[in-house]
């Protein structure tokens, strides 16, 4: 046994929205206020929560299908125009339990990493303000990668830059293309029911495991 099987016990890749951060209210409030000031037609809160996890070019287009391509750009800046100042006001939090859990895993050897379809840079700036950023080793945004959720690219990136195999992973997410993200690298998944996706969806996604409360993952990883 080698150093390292003696401090880690494997990987876990998380998704951020929805899964860690409740950010909800901010990335639809942010959508609509887009919608709005390009024009373009109204959509309900749920059209808008169900693209969450999708990288903002596939928000626009799973929303407007017909939606002419040269416009994606300007949708994406004005996105994140607002979805900054909407910070000032509406302040995203980590769901119940997920600090806690996430210092008992660390404390306990597993590495933590997160996968997610938002930039690096806001993702370094939620989870400094949401008191994760100490137990978070690694950080892929939308921005480091070719192809995005579905695609396995971002699991596959961020085994190979933690030296970890897919045998030793397990990918945790709210939506069923993270499922399909960890199953497509030949990773375990779970699914957990808090977060933007259905239970339904998650199983359909084929979810190895689905929890309902975040401390139950600890259980699903001591047995490997």
């Amino acid at each position: 046994m080698d150093r390292r099987d003696l401090m880690n016990k494997g990987l876990i890749i998380f998704d951020f929205d929805g899964t860690l951060g409740d950010t909800r209210r901010n990335i639809v409030t942010t959508m609509q206020m887009t919608i709005a000031e390009l024009h373009l037609p109204n959509r309900s809160e749920e059209e808008c929560a169900a693209t969450i996890g999708l990288p903002l070019a596939g928000c626009f287009r799973t929303l407007f299908p017909d939606i002419q391509d040269e416009l994606i750009p300007r949708c994406a800046e004005t996105y994140r125009r607002y979805f900054n100042e909407n910070l000032k006001t509406i302040h995203p939090e980590a769901f119940p339990g997920v600090v806690e859990t996430l210092t008992i895993l660390h404390q306990k050897g597993f590495t933590l990493t997160i996968a997610s379809s938002r930039s690096r840079n806001s993702l370094t700036e939620l989870t400094r303000n949401m008191g994760i950023a100490d137990y978070i080793s690694y950080i892929l945004g939308a921005d480091d990668v070719k192809e995005a959720k579905p695609k396995p690219e971002p699991v596959l990136r961020t085994l190979a830059d933690m030296h970890y195999d897919a045998g030793e992973t397990i990918v945790v997410g709210d939506m069923a293309v993270d499922i399909q993200m960890g199953a497509n690298a030949g990773t375990k998944t779970c699914g957990v029911t808090w977060g933007n996706g259905t239970r339904n969806e998650l199983e359909e996604a084929g979810a190895t495991f689905i929890i309902e409360r975040i401390e139950d993952l600890i259980e699903i990883v001591n047995k490997g």
